[in-house]
């Protein structure tokens, strides 16, 4: 997707730039979660909830997701990776559900995006990549940049 820095649509077995992806200093958490498997809301909460490792107290909901992934704390790392596969078969029987996958992955990228330091800007410590079949990329693109426009003030 070109309209953020932080959302990568690829093609199954396609790839990003591995200068996105290594953190300057630190560590790096990689979590890899499966649409296949989030069939429906919950199935998608145990998703991140599994691969995140989410704290107890996560609420299952999607509020408490997107408090969730602009926290991190837990997770010792400089940089996270978010590889969603099969991103496009996510919540496919829900489109509302869909929107708000893509709307909080967006708005979680946002919160870690562009950090400003003493030294300059620094691209920010989440990296989302989502893959599907190629012929699913530039629809799924266009989905995000219709969750994007929707959220981002003019």
């Amino acid at each position: 997707m070109d309209t953020v820095p932080w959302v990568h649509v690829v093609p199954e077995g396609g790839a990003v730039s591995v200068d996105l992806l290594l953190p300057l200093t630190g560590g790096m958490y990689v979590a890899r979660l499966d649409g296949r498997k989030m069939h429906d809301t919950d199935a998608a909460f145990q998703q991140f909830y599994d691969e995140l490792r989410l704290p107890g107290y996560f609420g299952w909901n999607w509020d408490a997701l997107s408090d969730c992934l602009r926290d991190l704390n837990w997770l010792p790392a400089d940089r996270y990776v978010l590889i969603v596969e099969a991103a496009n078969e996510a919540l496919a029987g829900d489109a509302s559900g869909h929107r708000l996958l893509f709307t909080t992955l967006l708005q979680a990228g946002r919160h870690w995006s562009c950090t400003q330091r003493p030294e300059g800007i620094q691209l920010g410590g989440l990296v989302v990549i989502l893959t599907c079949d190629a012929a699913s990329v530039p629809p799924l693109r266009e989905q995000l940049r219709s969750c994007w426009e929707e959220t981002t003030p003019s």
